[in-house]
């Protein structure tokens, strides 16, 4: 199993680092929903993050990759309504580069969530004795592909962990926080 993350990890900085010579293209955007939920339109790229077009109210970001912010952080009120449109824009093919984002229970042990879930190609990438720490995912997506996830935060306030399951991408840092406060 050690072999096996350590083996994935490899493979997947090894696309990284042969996809980071150019551009990646920018996708067309969905049509937006003017319901009141707030929409929060996040790009996973190969350079294995989370990423924004541009900075909003509610959302932390920290430096760039390519011409987008990185996300670090989502702020949100307790049982806020929100929605997500994660959409993955890669020179990649699916087998290489794919991404999910899936929030997780306060309290989960992210790093064994994430080694877990390397390993359940067949579901996602979400590991089957972690699914009831799931508050929700999106699919596994490829270049071009979008999922849109509506949900409201948690109740309780505190620090909970998103992350992408696709081999590697935990360990490249593709992870970030929904705040509850």
């Amino acid at each position: 199993m050690k072999h096996l993350f350590i083996y994935s990890i490899f493979i997947s900085l090894i696309f990284a680092l042969a996809a980071c010579g150019g551009e990646t293209p920018e996708q067309p955007q969905e049509e937006a929903v003017d319901d009141g939920v707030r929409t929060i339109e996040i790009i996973g790229n190969d350079d294995m993050k989370f990423v924004v077009r541009e900075a909003a109210e509610g959302l932390v970001t920290g430096g760039a990759s390519g011409q987008h912010l990185l996300l670090e952080a989502i702020e949100a009120s307790p049982g806020e309504e929100i929605r997500i449109r994660l959409t993955t824009v890669s020179n990649l093919p699916p087998a290489a580069m794919s991404h999910n984002l899936a929030l997780v229970e306060l309290g989960t042990d992210l790093d064994a969530f994430a080694r877990a879930s390397i390993t359940a190609r067949d579901n996602d990438y979400i590991a089957p004795e972690f699914e009831d720490r799931v508050i929700v995912t999106t699919r596994m997506l490829g270049n071009g592909e979008t999922d849109t996830i509506t949900f409201n935060a948690p109740e309780e306030p505190g620090e909970y962990d998103y992350v992408c399951t696709f081999p590697g991408h935990f360990a490249g840092g593709m992870v970030g926080k929904l705040i509850v406060q």
